[in-house]
Order: C-alpha cells, then sequence, then structure tokens
C-alpha cells in the first residue's frame, strides 16, 4: 500500500467538505499558478497566454484527482501518470527537474492553504484537517516522483535518440555523402560542424576510453568490421592528438575539411593495410604514393630494374641497395658510403657497373623511374 492509499484510508471526509473544496478548485488552481508564476523564474513566461490555459486545466485536474483520492473514490494512479507526462514534457520544453521540483514546493503550500481553509469552513474537525494535511503533502511527494522518473526517462531517451544521430553523421562522413545530406545531419544531431576533421582507427575496445580525452565534439563509432573504431576528431592539434594517443594502437589520418573526412578516413585505413608499426600517415607519404597502384608499381621496378636481373641475385641486391643509397643522397660519395658501412672506393666501383648497367643513368627521365623503383625496398 502506499503512503498516498495508506493516508487517505486513515481520512474521513464528509460529503459536505467534499463538495466546498471541490467548488473552490477553480480558484485554488488559479491561485497556485499565480504563486508558481511569482516565486519560480522559470515559469515567469511559461505559464502565460494559451500554455498557461493549459496548464491551469492540469492543475485543476490534478487538485480534482487529489480530492478524489481523499475522499476514497479512486487510487491516485491517474494524477500519477499525468505527473510522469509533466515530468518528460519539461524536458521538450527544456526546463530542468529543479525548476519543476520548485513549482511542486510553492504550489502545495498555496494549495494546501486554499484546501484547509475550505476545509475548516466546512467544518473538517481539527484531527481530521491534521490527517487532510499529512495526505496532501504525501500526495504532492508522490507526483514529484513520478514526475521525476518522466523527466530522467525523457533524459535518457533523448540522450540516446542524440547518441543515434550522432552515430549516423559518422556514418555519413565516412561513407562520403555529399555536402548537402552532411549539413542535414549535422543539424539532425546537433552537431556544430568544426573546419576540418581528423580521422583515427583504432581497436573498437580502446575508442570509447579514448574519445573520453578528446573534445567532446568528436565522433565516434566503435562497431565497424573486424573490431574497428573510428574517431573523427574536430580541429585537431596533430601533435598533441598524437601525444594522447600515445599508449593506444591508433592510426592518425590527416585533417581534412569536415565535408571530406571519409578521405582522411580512406588514408588511415590505407596506412593501416600497409603495417602495423605506422601511427602517423603524414610520416608515410612515399610509401602511399609508392603503394597506390601495385601493379604499376611492380611493373616499374621490373623494367627500370630489368638491368640487375642479368646478374646473380646476391650481387643484384647489393648493386640495387648502392643505386638507392646513390640516388637519395645525390651522388655524394662519401655520404653513400656512410650510408651503406662500405668504403668511399667500394662505392666507386660499384657504381662504375651500375654506369655500365644503366648507360642513360644520368637522364632527368631515368632517374626519376629509378628513384621510384628503388624508392620502397622490394618485400
Amino acid at each position: 500500500m502506499s503512503r498516498v492509499t495508506q493516508r487517505a484510508s486513515e481520512l474521513a471526509l464528509d460529503e459536505t467538505t467534499v463538495t466546498a473544496l471541490r467548488a473552490a478548485l477553480k480558484t485554488t488552481a488559479d491561485e497556485v499558478v499565480q504563486a508558481i508564476i511569482d516565486e519560480v523564474p522559470p515559469y515567469a513566461n511559461a505559464l502565460s497566454g494559451r500554455m498557461g490555459g493549459t496548464i491551469r486545466r492540469a492543475v485543476r485536474t490534478a487538485l480534482g484527482n487529489y480530492l478524489d483520492v481523499a475522499s476514497g473514490n479512486a487510487a491516485g494512479g491517474d494524477g500519477g501518470d499525468a505527473a510522469y507526462e509533466l515530468g518528460r514534457g519539461e524536458v521538450r520544453d527544456g526546463r530542468s527537474m529543479d525548476a519543476l521540483l520548485s513549482a511542486y514546493r510553492v504550489g502545495a503550500r498555496v494549495a494546501w492553504r486554499c484546501l484547509a481553509a475550505g476545509a475548516v469552513s466546512a467544518g473538517l474537525p481539527a484531527a481530521e484537517v491534521a490527517k487532510f494535511a499529512e495526505l496532501t503533502f504525501a500526495y504532492i511527494d508522490e507526483l514529484s516522483a513520478a514526475s521525476a522518473a518522466g523527466h530522467a526517462d525523457e533524459l535518457a531517451a533523448r540522450g540516446r535518440a542524440h547518441e543515434r544521430h550522432l552515430e549516423h553523421l559518422a556514418r555519413d562522413l565516412l561513407a562520403g555523402a555529399s555536402p548537402d545530406v552532411l549539413l542535414a545531419s549535422a543539424q539532425r544531431a546537433g552537431w556544430q560542424p568544426p573546419d576540418s576533421l581528423t580521422a583515427v582507427l583504432l581497436p573498437a575496445a580502446q575508442a570509447r576510453p579514448a574519445y573520453r580525452a578528446l573534445d567532446p565534439s568528436t565522433l565516434v563509432l566503435d562497431d565497424l568490421p573486424d573490431a574497428t573504431g573510428v574517431l573523427l576528431v574536430p580541429d585537431a592539434d596533430r601533435s598533441h592528438l598524437l601525444r594522447q594517443l600515445t599508449d593506444r594502437t591508433a592510426v592518425v589520418g590527416p585533417a581534412r575539411p569536415w565535408t571530406r573526412a571519409s578521405a582522411s578516413y580512406a588514408r588511415a585505413v590505407r596506412v593501416r593495410s600497409l603495417s602495423s608499426d605506422m601511427r602517423d600517415t603524414e610520416d608515410h607519404l612515399p610509401e602511399l604514393v609508392l603503394s597506390a597502384d601495385v601493379d604499376a608499381f611492380a611493373d616499374l621496378r621490373a623494367r627500370a630494374l630489368a638491368p640487375l636481373r642479368t646478374l646473380p641475385v646476391a650481387t643484384a641486391r647489393r648493386l640495387e641497395e648502392t643505386l638507392r643509397a646513390w640516388l637519395l643522397h645525390q651522388g655524394r660519395r662519401n655520404e653513400v658510403a656512410a650510408a651503406l658501412f662500405v668504403h668511399p672506393q667500394t662505392v666507386r666501383y660499384r657504381m662504375s657497373q651500375l654506369r655500365e648497367l644503366f648507360p642513360d643513368l644520368a637522364s632527368p627521365h631515368r632517374v626519376l623511374e629509378l628513384t621510384l623503383a628503388v624508392g620502397l625496398r622490394a618485400s
């Protein structure tokens, strides 16, 4: 048995008292509403005009339900349902639960003053007036609890809806949706677009923990295939972001205009496919370029390095390493020797062999082809 039901069972309101109190319901409701307007600032404008009329009727209904309970004609369930919906409505109107609880406190005080005056005038005995007071405040407590539950449930539902909208936006961004679609998706999510987004790939289990240390506007997905998580970080300070992710198995893509976040994501995916040791995609641009078309790169190597294929494998490998160092160090023999850990005379000898194999080694076009061909070590 609820506290309200118990108090109601102990109270004996005669028909004369109930009739007198019902006759004063409209006046009581008006005084309650006016007191809330005067004493609870968030309701100063909310209770005027058409909305004010709606709320006045709701207050009269609540008071009427209360009198039904007090006279033993109802269990108070309808009032609790209405209070629950009121709590939900307060979230939709942008008011906090504190404001509603203040309104309840003010309303309870004014309603009790009016009801008590009516009950005393109707001849309700003092002992019953005391029970009437206990019932009144127990009823208000029950309504407050129902409203608080409605308020909390609506906040939770809105939070889940907001999360879904943010996830939908993140998926649209990764899919490379059109700017119009992305703007509409951002508006639904209540998300303010930044200038740029940086995609971060990491294991799904690390996505949420990493997200908590980043900008609150970061978008997160942790349910992609292969247990992959993605963060889309707005206007990131790259060096700071990399430091924040030091202890994570993360690949950080380039910053891109927010509507082109899919390009940042695509580059991060590419780098991760090349090696699990790569963290900053911008440290590996040559590898990305040379691996953009794997077949074309293989064809280029085969054609450009064809003269080496006539030699024994070990000799061809040494000469290719020498050629690579010579191209990277722009022919500076001592630097080439240091890079290869050999004597400069060895470099001179090997370069003589290479010039015989590649008579046009001084040709800019040949240098370009060979630079690309030896740009990545053969796996």
